[in-house]
């Protein structure tokens, strides 16, 4: 009978220890989570409701720049009509991360869409010379046309020793009206300057109607035409019913936006000193005016030819190392070195990821079979697959194909022509002329 109380006892300190390392646990992993949980609803805040994109958020940040406007800090030909005259009136925010703000409004009866890479004026650097500069002193225009002209060909990427058209006609617009700039305008010009998307439709829309244009400005924010961006999820990428209200058929409008891509893929290729690569090529980073032009509105990610070398160049194991979004190029195993060429083109990119889609049998449907369509399906796979960067005489004529295939569909078609004058109703860019 001794040993009997004794292994009684063992036994229970035993339960005891097991219940109480067991509890323990359970409470080591609620406890973990708990904190888990919690900071995790502390990064969902910080990523995501910190940089969503509310109405609030949007008007006190328009509020500010108002605010600085008033205070002489910052100036524009769009202060007085979103500050003082209620010309502008909010419509909602389309666009916000990372302090990238993109919003939606009407001015003077207009649609427009108001941008700026940082939220904040005072997120931009300042110009240096407005720090050692008298400030009852104003800079003259030569001046202004200089540093401008520097910090243009610094962004986009070009030689100071090569053809320098675009910067020039850039000076040309600074210098028209003749009398010195005030210290706001400087700030303001300087904060525009700061933002690659800003320079590269500023320049060019003085060149190509392909990219959206600039119709004003208030410091860092700056007013482009409101259009009709694509969709992935649309079957024809545009809602066609947006923009046209003539007797085109829904097919007849594919044919012409098509035509109006082949078109912009070529002038972008040949219309400048140097060509311009589209590194982020899909459908919400295109638009369509009334009368079917495509337009570039989203060039975040767009390169001049030195600057598209520049980020190429790069040290690879294999071809995958090569690729920079759309923009890829070959690794030379030799060397462990991409070539600073690239291998495809703007126009194999969008009939990859464009043309193919849109003329593919499923969408078609019955007409899928006739012979013309046929034809252009092979031309737009023969277009996807051609490796333009190394052949190319083999890419332009597949090119000069399916602008001819294009061009007889749309002739097949029973839809009269319609004309069109680009820019109807915009305003232009006239006080400041940045």
């Amino acid at each position: 009978m001794g040993p009997g109380p004794s292994r009684g006892g063992c036994l229970l300190r035993w339960l005891g220890l097991k219940v109480c390392r067991r509890s323990t646990l359970v409470f080591a992993l609620l406890w973990f989570g708990t904190w888990v949980f919690l900071n995790g609803l502390v990064f969902v805040h910080r990523t995501m409701l910190s940089d969503y994109c509310t109405d609030d958020k949007s008007k006190r940040i328009l509020q500010r720049v108002c605010e600085e406007y008033r205070e002489g800090a910052l100036t524009g030909d769009l202060c007085e009509d979103l500050c003082l005259s209620g010309q502008v009136e909010y419509k909602r925010c389309l666009y916000y991360e990372n302090g990238k703000k993109v919003i939606e409004a009407r001015w003077r009866g207009t649609h427009v869409v108001l941008k700026s890479k940082l939220e904040n004026f005072s997120s931009y650097e300042s110009l240096g010379l407005l720090e050692y500069q008298d400030p009852a002193e104003e800079l003259a225009p030569l001046d202004v046309v200089f540093y401008a002209t520097l910090e243009i060909r610094n962004s986009l990427g070009l030689d100071m020793g090569g053809n320098a058209s675009l910067p020039p006609l850039w000076g040309q617009r600074l210098r028209e009206r003749g009398r010195p700039y005030s210290r706001a305008e400087l700030a303001s010009l300087w904060s525009l300057l700061q933002q690659e998307e800003y320079i590269f439709l500023r320049v060019l829309q003085d060149l190509s109607r392909h990219v959206a244009k600039v119709l004003g400005s208030c410091g860092h924010f700056y007013a482009v035409e409101y259009l009709s961006a694509g969709h992935a999820w649309d079957q024809n990428i545009f809602s066609l019913e947006e923009v046209s209200a003539g007797p085109w058929t829904a097919r007849d409008m594919v044919h012409r936006i098509a035509l109006s891509f082949l078109d912009m893929a070529w002038r972008f290729d040949n219309d400048f000193s140097h060509r311009l690569h589209l590194c982020d090529i899909k459908p919400e980073n295109f638009a369509i005016r009334k009368d079917l032009t495509v337009v570039a509105i989203d060039v975040d990610m767009a390169f001049f030819e030195p600057k598209m070398r520049d980020i190429l160049k790069q040290n690879c194991t294999n071809d995958d190392d090569c690729n920079f979004f759309d923009c890829i190029s070959k690794c030379n195993m030799k060397t462990n070195k991409c070539s600073s060429k690239r291998r495809n083109s703007n126009l194999q990119v969008i009939c990859e990821k464009i043309f193919r889609p849109w003329f593919s049998p499923t969408l078609l449907g019955a007409k899928a079979g006739l012979p013309l369509q046929v034809d252009l399906q092979r031309a737009v796979q023969e277009c996807a697959e051609t490796p333009w960067g190394e052949d190319e005489e083999r890419a332009q004529a597949v090119q000069k194909r399916l602008l001819h295939l294009l061009t007889r569909l749309l002739h097949q078609g029973t839809s009269s022509e319609r004309g069109g004058a680009d820019g109807e109703g915009i305003h232009s860019h006239t006080a400041l002329n940045f």
